[in-house]
């Protein structure tokens, strides 16, 4: 359930900062809207400013903020359908936005925005976990709040079963930690502001504290006791690049902060990536491991098997740790794996269902056959998954196929392979003796490994005079851009009927019958349901779009 994309998707990278090294550093931030503005570019940074007020100032609570809103606030959402006390943490959420408005800072000099920043990072601080990582979610009305939450719509989404339970803990899913901990990162970093320090550094020892001898991490932690429902959350997961992007950030905070011990941490994740890649004929990965390496399931429709979007991941992830060090220990059997994907492609009766797509998503251990999840049903209570060797009614939330460019991570590979030592390892943030800066931009796109190189920069997008024009036109006389929602929710109303559903009617929709509370899109509600209209309302997503576009065009870096 890959779904973070920072909302910039449309804009490709065309350079944001040099990250370090011996490169001299990029300016400060540029000027505000004052007198060092052209006179033609006044328009622009008004209608940021504008856009930024409200958002700040009507759509945040307590500077929090879930993903969409209808334009009263009467009703918002998330993941799921919102409390207005609540903030999410997943991106698009709160810290996406942080991240935002440090950027438009760093664009403009304007300190209205470095404002914004500091109250999502104190509504951040006020979520962290003693811990020192992030729930999905946090409510400010406080635990009770939650908790009812968590009794009526989470425990109702049937397709949702990371929000069915309260776990009292902190998750590294969908990047909603390591999102939050960057911003505490970058946001000390600007003013040295202590206020910053300490919840950093608990986020830190988060990570350290969290990860297994073994090298991996968990989905949550702390762990469950054994009075607690014990589940998949404890295992070693690849779910969304956890490792991936823990290893990341504690790069960061190597070269920024010159807490160059974490270096030992990275290695210890890195060599799990190795250690737990399956032996052959099955040289890949599966989305989670016991302590002893074994692959094992997650979520009832994340059956026990071996995956080809998590080995395309993990083949990627060896290919950069190879780059940063050089080791051949990190590509010895990636050939291999290569080979297992090109063996288990699509067959010809699946390849006709998932058209435009090349392999199925999950492998069965031990012969290479496709499994595919279904559900039978109508809701949480009487509803199921299960998986079989059956293409047909695939469960329509969860792909159940990929799209995988092996042959381009051959090249890659290859282009590696040919690299002279000291060429491959050149700028490697490894070998970098912080402290140094960071990337200017993180909402523009997400910052990558390769960002972070010494020498390197990161390019804003290319944004012409009509496309910013196109946004100052379209932001409404309140000061955002009306958006159309596409995933409503059932309010909550109960639990569902517990009497078997022997219809195939919700097999492949996003949602069940009206006692589920999973979001769906209007337009491919089931076919019980009455025709529906997508409403109009505030988009955190379309926000941090747009607001990057702007940034771009105001401050363009080449």
């Amino acid at each position: 359930m890959k779904r973070r994309t920072f909302a910039m998707s449309i804009l490709l990278p065309v350079v944001l900062a040099a990250c370090g090294g011996d490169s001299d550093p990029e300016p400060g931030p540029g000027p505000g809207p004052g007198p060092d503005v052209p006179p033609e570019m006044v328009p622009f940074f008004d209608a940021m400013r504008r856009a930024a007020t409200f958002m700040s100032e009507k759509v945040a609570y307590k500077g929090g903020y879930v993903w969409s809103y209808l334009p009263d606030l009467s009703q918002s959402w998330g993941e799921m359908e919102a409390k207005r006390t609540m903030l999410w943490v997943q991106p698009p959420g709160t810290p996406s936005m942080g991240h935002l408005y440090l950027d438009a800072y760093h664009a403009t000099g304007d300190e209205l925005y470095y404002k914004a920043a500091e109250q999502v990072t104190l509504a951040l601080i006020e979520a962290q976990h003693e811990a020192g990582g992030w729930n999905y979610i946090h409510d400010f009305e406080g635990e009770e709040s939650l908790k009812d939450w968590y009794e009526t719509i989470g425990k109702n989404g049937w397709r949702l079963e990371e929000f069915q339970h309260y776990y009292g803990n902190a998750t590294f899913d969908d990047a909603g930690t390591a999102v939050a901990s960057q911003l505490l990162l970058r946001m000390y970093l600007e003013k040295k502001d202590e206020r910053f320090r300490d919840p950093l550094y608990k986020a830190i020892s988060f990570v350290t504290t969290s990860q297994y001898p073994e090298g991996g991490w968990p989905q949550r932690f702390p762990l469950m006791g054994k009075d607690d429902k014990p589940d998949y959350t404890s295992l070693i997961t690849f779910n969304d690049d956890v490792a991936g992007e823990n290893i990341k950030f504690l790069i960061m905070c190597h070269l920024s902060l010159g807490e160059s011990q974490l270096l030992e941490n990275v290695e210890l994740a890195m060599n799990s990536f190795v250690a737990l890649q399956q032996p052959a004929p099955q040289a890949a990965w599966g989305l989670q491991f016991t302590r002893d390496g074994m692959p094992v399931g997650a979520r009832t429709y994340e059956p026990t098997a071996l995956t080809t979007h998590t080995t395309t991941n993990n083949i990627q992830q060896l290919l950069n740790f190879y780059n940063l060090t050089g080791n051949e220990k990190f590509i010895a059997r990636v050939p291999e794996a290569l080979d297992w994907l090109d063996k288990v492609k699509l067959p010809p009766e699946a390849a006709a269902i998932f058209p435009d797509f090349t392999h199925p998503t999950y492998i069965e251990i031990g012969t290479d056959v496709p499994l595919y999840v279904h559900r039978r049903g109508s809701n949480v209570v009487n509803g199921e998954y299960y998986f079989d060797k059956n293409p047909e009614k695939p469960i329509g939330h969860y792909g159940q196929a990929r799209k995988l460019d092996v042959a381009a991570m051959r090249t890659r590979y290859e282009e590696l392979k040919a690299m002279s030592p000291d060429e491959l390892t050149a700028g490697s943030p490894l070998t970098i003796t912080g402290p140094v800066e960071l990337p200017r931009y993180f909402s523009l796109r997400e910052v990558k490994l390769d960002d972070l190189y010494a020498g390197r920069a990161m390019t804003t997008p290319a944004v012409t005079e009509e496309e910013a024009q196109k946004l100052v036109t379209e932001l409404n006389a309140e000061g955002y851009w009306p958006t159309t929602i596409k995933m409503l929710t059932n309010p909550y109303i109960g639990a569902g009927s517990a009497e078997p559903y022997l219809e195939d009617t919700y097999a492949k929709t996003h949602v069940g019958d009206r006692n589920d509370t999973s979001p769906y899109d209007p337009v491919k509600a089931p076919a019980t349901y009455e025709a529906e209209v997508s409403p109009t309302g505030i988009s955190v997503e379309s926000f941090i779009k747009n607001m990057g576009v702007l940034i771009s065009y105001v401050s363009p870096v080449q």
